[in-house]
Formats: structure tokens, C-alpha cells, sequence
């Protein structure tokens, strides 16, 4: 389900709903989680779990932690700048730098994060679990270190550039 861009160009996916039960003494309490991936697919995405008794709250409050925890990914030509593997948990998901035109090649969890980012075209594989939640973190994670190591690439030729 996707939802369309509010006012600060985010758009907002919802990626899984889970509806969850406890045993109490006077009965069952029932709440939800759900996975909500938001992106202004201009580099920038973000995930959060809200949890609350109804599903309206539970997106509001999904929306509310992934906005307040938004990466920005580096994208060269509408898709990554490198491959990047990564084991997160139990997950073990898989990037790959596409050529222009072959699309998103990405299953429904890492999909929904890499298109919100704005990458046009990827190719992925996720390797370990089918747990949607896991692979979505691992896809976060993954983006965030291809980032990191990225800008420290950057600065690395830009040090060798300026010693010459």
C-alpha cells in the first residue's frame, strides 16, 4: 500500500501489518506493529515500527520513527556506486549496481526501501531469512554503510588529488 507525498515530499510505504495478542489475566490484549519505509526517492529513506492498539496509530507512529531516522544513500546514474553485501541477524542481503534501464531487481521488502530512495535501477538478492522486517533493517543497514564507505572514498581521492 503505498500513500501519497505530504507536505515535506516524503512519500510513505507500508510494508508489513502484523497483528499481535498477549495473554492476560482479564483476557486478550490485541495491538499492531507495522513496518512503514519513507523517502522522498531523491536519495533519501528511512524506516520505523510503530506499535500501538489500532493500525492508524501504529502508521502514524511508524511514519513519526522513520522519519527521525533518514539516510541519505549515494546514487551515480540511478543506481548504487558499488556491490555490497551484507549479514544483518539472520538476513544476508545482496546489491548490485545495475545498467540504465534494466529496473528494480529486488524482492518486496528490499524493493520498497530502494525505490522510496529513489534508485532506478538495482539488482538484489536476499540470502537469508523471509522475514520481511530483517530484510528491510539489513537493506537500511546496507544502504547506510555503502554511504559511509562511499564519502570515505571520496575523501580518500580527494586527499591523493590534493597531494599531487
Amino acid at each position: 500500500m503505498e500513500r501519497q507525498a505530504n507536505q515535506d515530499g516524503f512519500e510513505e510505504r507500508i510494508v508489513q501489518v502484523n497483528r499481535v495478542s498477549k495473554k492476560t489475566k482479564g483476557g486478550n490484549k490485541i495491538g499492531f506493529s507495522v513496518l512503514m519505509v519513507v523517502g522522498n526517492k531523491q536519495g533519501k529513506v528511512g524506516i520505523g515500527l510503530g506499535r500501538a492498539g489500532d493500525v492508524s496509530r501504529s502508521i502514524k507512529k511508524g511514519v513519526a520513527l522513520a522519519k527521525k531516522h533518514v539516510i541519505e544513500v549515494p546514487i551515480l546514474n540511478g543506481t548504487i556506486p558499488f556491490e555490497f553485501y551484507i549479514k544483518f541477524g539472520a538476513a544476508k542481503i545482496l546489491l548490485k549496481p545495475a545498467p540504465k534501464g534494466s529496473g528494480v531487481i529486488a524482492g518486496g521488502a528490499v524493493r520498497s526501501v530502494v525505490s522510496l530512495a529513489g534508485i532506478e535501477n538495482i539488482s538484489s538478492k536476499v540470502l537469508g531469512t523471509n522475514n520481511q522486517i530483517s530484510n528491510v533493517y539489513a537493506t537500511i543497514e546496507a544502504l547506510r554503510r555503502l554511504s559511509e564507505r562511499y564519502k570515505r572514498q571520496g575523501q580518500i581521492r580527494r586527499s591523493k588529488n590534493a597531494a599531487k
